[in-house]
Parts: C-alpha cells; structure tokens; sequence
C-alpha cells in the first residue's frame, strides 16, 4: 500500500514537472505589453485582427504556444508563408514586446490599460 502511494506521489511530481516544463511561466511588465499591443495594432491587426480576433486568413495569434518563442521571433523576423519579414522594420526589442503582447493576450493588455 505505501509502495503504491509513493508512486502515485512520484507520478503527480513527473506530470506536474512536464506539464511546468510544457508552458513555462512568462512574466512581462505592463510596459512591455502595452508596447507590444501598439506595434500589433499598427503593423500586424490588418491580417491577424485587431486585438488578435478573428484574423483574416492569418494564423490565430490567440493560439499560438507559447513554449516557442524562438519560432515566433524567427516568423516575425523572417516571414512566413504570405506574411512579410519584419525583421528590417522591428527592432529585436520591438520583436520581443510583440511576443509580451501574443503571450500575454489581450486581457492582460486591458488590465495593464486601466491601471494606468
């Protein structure tokens, strides 16, 4: 019996484990999102919606996960597909705001909004 809950202890620790190591926990400063949400609004809404919704034939921003920041910097940077590269237009700091803004969504930007 204590065999079985100490492995039910050491199941729980491995897929708490994964799933923390799966959606690593981002902390962003209302600056940094409210940064991002303006760049958004300016060069990225006319495809991908404005505030992320209902994007017109362009990925859903809304799902895109949030464990590859390094893709997300590379399509920014880059382009992707139909979307042009930014990465002559942004600066790599710019770049990482956007990815505040996407990470943190919308409702995060409209907390950071009415605090101010």
């Amino acid at each position: 019996m204590k065999r079985m809950i100490a492995v039910g202890w050491a199941l729980a620790f491995v897929c708490t484990t994964a799933s923390a190591q799966k959606f690593p926990s981002h902390k962003f400063s209302a600056k940094q999102i409210s940064a991002g949400a303006a760049i958004f609004a300016r060069n990225c809404s006319p495809c991908h919606g404005a505030h992320m919704t209902d994007p017109e034939g362009a990925f859903d921003l809304r799902t895109f996960p949030h464990d590859q920041h390094s893709r997300f910097v590379n399509s920014v940077t880059n382009g992707k597909n139909s979307m042009p590269p930014w990465g002559g237009l942004l600066k790599p700091e710019e770049i990482e705001e956007l990815w505040a803004y996407v990470v943190a969504g919308e409702k995060a930007n409209a907390n950071s909004s009415n605090a101010k």
